[in-house]
């Protein structure tokens, strides 16, 4: 059997033992792996009549390719955020634009559906079955080629969490720990100078991953995506806070997502494959805004990408091993168009459909008021938690 695999959206820690874990068990078990690199993108820009392409966008796997790889972060097979179902003209590849046409296709506006050649580099490949390791958009593909009869086992990732179906996403742990020990350090300088410090952290319409750094950093005020917030309040509170704290400081964390009462998402650029654009800034608007109420001045810190650099920790590192050996259990017994998952400390699976069919997002209705914007309290883990 020849088992393809790939690694699309956003990078995370635990991707590289994943596909090497993959490689291992299929190998000893007499199976070929072939890499598919940027994801999607891979499939997309292979051209058949090309072998300069088939080597570009595919690597054959084995174990001396991959025994180091789980040392490090990222995914050495690369990533994009390409969709083959809704590919843009700027983005389709030459070789398979109209060359008697050109122009025509210039003035083209419509997005293409390139799933027919998608489908015959996987069967020029020889690929017997297909591993996506994704969140909810590279997987929502994943399932569109499982409704075209082609076998897939997906793997779902996502330093958000919010892959629908699943307790938990490869990347998320490692997530977590990074912004607590950014926000814990940031407490020297914050502290210091006896400021308010607001830190940005992922979260584009889950704020799971900023609810609990900020829960185990100890932070003063967690502001996440599900819930619009009131500066006026949250000033108010903030310089409590600040007046409480014998070093006279205070900590507030922000989800990219998160905006204002009456407010927008920040929103910048051109719109991916999926169409979702670059988020930013909302961190800088809400620390300029409490400079204005309070006066007081603020240390403004985006964390970005520094969430998910690095090296998994050892609960990504575990559960990535896991759902690589769960996924090639459910290869070798012939099953397609499941999702491996985590669900209530239990590893198992579940129809690729579920994904698709809901969002995942942090529940709300016993912490918020939405009638009149005001917190409620509510204990995680036995320690109240404050979101604005």
């Amino acid at each position: 059997m020849r088992i393809g695999i790939l690694t699309g959206g956003g990078d995370v820690p635990g991707l590289n033992p994943c596909i090497k874990a993959v490689v291992y068990r299929a190998m000893d078990e007499g199976h070929e792996v072939i890499g598919i690199r940027r994801g999607w993108g891979g499939l997309l820009e292979l051209n058949r009549d090309d072998p300069d392409s088939i080597e570009k966008n595919t690597i054959k796997l084995d174990k001396g390719k991959v025994r180091t790889i789980d040392r490090t972060g990222g995914t050495f097979l690369h990533t994009s955020r390409t969709q083959p179902s809704k590919v843009k003209p700027a983005a389709v590849p030459d070789f398979l634009r109209d060359p008697d046409h050109p122009e025509a296709e210039e003035a083209d506006t419509q997005q293409r559906d390139f799933t027919p050649h998608i489908l015959k580099n996987l069967e020029y490949l020889g690929i017997d079955r297909l591993i996506p390791i994704g969140g909810d958009d590279t997987l929502s593909y994943g399932e569109r080629l499982h409704s075209e009869n082609f076998p897939v086992i997906a793997i779902p990732k996502t330093m958000d969490n919010d892959v629908y179906g699943t307790d938990y996403c490869i990347g998320f742990s490692t997530a977590v720990t990074r912004s607590v020990q950014f926000i814990h350090q940031l407490r020297t300088s914050t502290g210091s100078h006896e400021r308010i410090a607001v830190v940005e952290l992922f979260g584009r319409n889950s704020g799971e991953t900023s609810l609990i750094s900020s829960y185990l950093a100890g932070v003063d005020r967690a502001l996440i995506s599900e819930v619009p917030f009131d500066p006026e309040k949250l000033a108010e509170l903030v310089m409590k806070d600040k007046k409480a704290n014998p070093s006279n400081y205070a900590m507030v964390t922000i989800s990219e997502g998160a905006h204002m009462v009456g407010g927008k998402v920040v929103q910048y650029g051109e719109a991916d494959a999926f169409g979702h654009q670059k988020l930013g800034g909302i961190g800088e608007i809400t620390g300029d805004a409490l400079k204005k109420i309070t006066g007081e001045n603020i240390i403004n810190q985006t964390v970005s990408y520094l969430m998910r650099s690095g090296a998994p920790d050892a609960l990504d590192l575990m559960v990535a091993v896991n759902y690589a050996n769960l996924a090639m259990d459910l290869i070798t017994s012939g099953a397609s168009g499941r999702m491996v998952a985590l669900r209530d400390g239990t590893y198992t699976h579940i129809p690729m459909s579920i994904v698709t069919s809901g969002l995942k997002r942090v529940d709300v209705d016993e912490l918020y008021d939405a009638d009149q914007y005001l917190p409620k309290v509510r204990h995680v883990v036995g320690k109240p938690m404050f979101l604005y």
